[in-house]
């Protein structure tokens, strides 16, 4: 099973511009737990995670002032939608993130989540063969 037959093709998006709490009402209305951002000054789009905006409440920050742009997740890993579910899932596991930017011919075409990745092989029956140096 690739990528492409989990992923969610419609992807919500926010601005680098719009609030915590505005990026995190919109997660919440379409239960999602990370949105793109496109930031025209960045080389390719980035994301905002739930994580994210709990790290920055947590840390005491207000998310009617601070930005998007100011908290998005370092490191993003863009998957192809050929990739198998095992290596994205591989791939999340080493960067430690529950969310990639499925991109082809340098658009966002999707978001693949654990969640999808767990409902494939749940739907599907089938066994991951994630290396175990994945892990690591």
């Amino acid at each position: 099973m690739q990528v492409k037959d989990g992923m969610s093709s419609v992807v919500l998006s926010v601005g680098p511009t719009h609030t915590l709490r505005e990026a995190a009402k919109q997660m919440a209305a379409r239960r999602v737990g990370a949105a793109v951002v496109m930031n025209p000054e960045d080389e390719g789009p980035s994301i905002i995670t739930e994580r994210d905006v709990l790290d920055s409440i947590g840390a005491g920050e207000d998310p009617d002032s601070e930005q998007v742009c100011d908290h998005l997740t370092s490191d993003v890993v863009y998957a192809a939608p050929d990739w198998s579910l095992e290596q994205a899932a591989a791939q999340m596991v080493r960067g430690k993130f529950r969310h990639l930017i499925v991109m082809e011919g340098g658009d966002v075409v999707g978001v693949l989540s654990v969640r999808d990745v767990v409902r494939c092989w749940t739907d599907d029956g089938a066994a991951c063969d994630v290396p175990a140096d994945a892990a690591a």
